[in-house]
């Protein structure tokens, strides 16, 4: 009867970072930056993986579909929060949020299995390499790569339908910096649990399954070169691993400290940061780890650069 009584909640505010002008202004222009920077890098990624024969091969054809995952993930959050900072907050219906929900969820999950994908590729090239070429032919590629984008979704579908049906009463105010799950599912007034089940589904499914490839793969890589007689050997062949380790390293250590490390005693400006750490630096730093730490790469780039100079 007193659930009956309540307003029912169908708009939410999000708050973002709150104070004055001109701190949001220079958050503003910052964010402005790393997003302009970001679609460029992983942009440049794309083009010069399309574009150019020496990388035309598995390794960083799945470099090029990260890519597209970091610009569709941080297109999903910061032009909203570019609104925000201009707004000193800004509202969302729940149609609107759920949408929201759905493509950051569907990128992050892409993510997830595209750097298991790139660990698997790894472990063939080390582990296998003569059977290199057999193995991760282009058309195998293509079907693991659409694999990737479309095997989490049915998942993600489950749960975000479920949440779409939620009633939602009292508060309508989200402390974040988008919709995301935790906040949405804290001013719910129906029984969330079936929810929390679901997403505990959708966590074996989008993170511990790549986890346990990537650890596996590594496992054997590390197996195997430890066998190469010579510390030269040794150093090439984990020289080709060394980028992959570092974004794999970085994205779920940010996306472990969010969702699983508890949350008691922190802050929500933490939390914001940590969200920021995983949502919109992630993507910055991948396109910057790939080019510094890849000569092919950066022989690329330099190529293309020698073609415009001309």
């Amino acid at each position: 009867m007193q659930e009956s009584n309540l307003t029912a909640v169908t708009e939410f505010f999000i708050l973002g970072f709150q104070g004055s002008q001109g701190f949001r202004i220079s958050l503003f222009f910052l964010f402005l930056v790393i997003y302009c920077g970001t679609i460029c890098g992983n942009l440049l990624i794309i083009t010069l993986v399309s574009t150019s024969r020496n990388l035309h091969t598995p390794m960083y054809f799945f470099i090029s579909q990260l890519s597209v995952s970091d610009i569709l993930v941080i297109s999903d959050i910061v032009p909203y929060l570019l609104h925000i900072l201009l707004n000193n907050g800004g509202s969302i219906s729940l149609i609107e949020c759920i949408t929201q929900l759905y493509f950051i969820g569907a990128s992050e999950s892409s993510e997830c299995f595209l750097l298991g994908l790139m660990s698997y590729d790894r472990y063939v090239a080390i582990c296998n390499p003569l059977r290199y070429s057999n193995i991760m032919t282009d058309r195998h590629c293509r079907i693991l790569s659409i694999t990737c984008w479309l095997f989490p979704l049915p998942f993600l579908l489950m749960y975000l339908i479920k949440t779409g049906t939620l009633n939602f009463c009292g508060s309508n105010i989200i402390d974040h910096l988008y919709c995301d799950i935790i906040p949405l599912l804290g001013l719910a007034c129906s029984d969330i649990f079936i929810i929390q089940l679901e997403i505990c589904l959708l966590s074996i499914v989008n993170v511990i399954i790549p986890s346990t490839i990537i650890v596996i793969s590594y496992v054997y890589i590390v197996l195997a070169v430890l066998k190469i007689p010579s510390s030269t050997g040794r150093q090439k062949a984990f020289s080709t691993c060394s980028s992959h380790l570092i974004v794999v390293s970085l994205y779920y250590w940010t996306m472990f400290t969010i969702y699983i490390v508890p949350t008691k005693g922190r802050s929500q400006t933490m939390s914001k940061i940590l969200s920021l750490l995983y949502t919109v630096f992630t993507p910055l730093v991948n396109p910057i780890i790939y080019s510094l730490r890849n000569r092919d790469i950066q022989k690329a780039v330099q190529k293309t650069l020698d073609k415009l100079m001309i």
